[in-house]
């Protein structure tokens, strides 16, 4: 499943970096995450609960961060379990300044789902990932905001 997308935060790039390196702000506005734990450098245990359609699992298991060029790229890769299936992914994350005050983020990868998750079907798996991108976004801009 690929998964691209991007939006415009209003805060300096610099900003936007150091939020997206904060595991207590990443724990509050990554929807259904309840618990990330940093267990290495560039690694994290993750716990999240998520609804799929008709199908909901507790995840667990690890992120890494490579490729990391401060303040503007790095790569996401995740790895989690549960029941229902499992999910692995490497999404490339740009940040972009766009003047002093706004960022760019855009994100470009891909997601390998087995188990009943690759069963539950692309349409329902591709909605579910854009209300979740959707959500992250709404909660970073309500977290700068704040």
């Amino acid at each position: 499943m690929q998964l691209t997308g991007s939006h415009t935060l209003a805060a300096p790039i610099e900003k936007v970096w150091q939020m997206l390196m904060d595991t207590d702000i990443l724990a509050k506005i990554v929807p259904g995450v309840s618990r990330l734990e940093k267990t290495g450098e560039n690694q994290f245990e993750a716990i999240s609960e998520i609804k799929l359609g008709p199908v909901s699992g507790k995840f667990s298991g690890g992120l890494t961060l490579s490729d990391i060029i401060e303040p503007s790229t790095f790569t996401l890769n995740v790895s989690q379990n549960s029941k229902i299936g499992n999910a692995d992914a490497s999404i490339k994350i740009n940040l972009v300044s766009v003047d002093a005050q706004q960022t760019e983020i855009s994100f470009d990868g891909d997601a390998k789902l087995s188990g009943l998750l690759a069963r539950t079907g692309q349409r329902v798996l591709s909605g579910v990932a854009n209300t979740l991108t959707k959500q992250f976004f709404t909660n970073f801009d309500e977290e700068i905001a704040s």
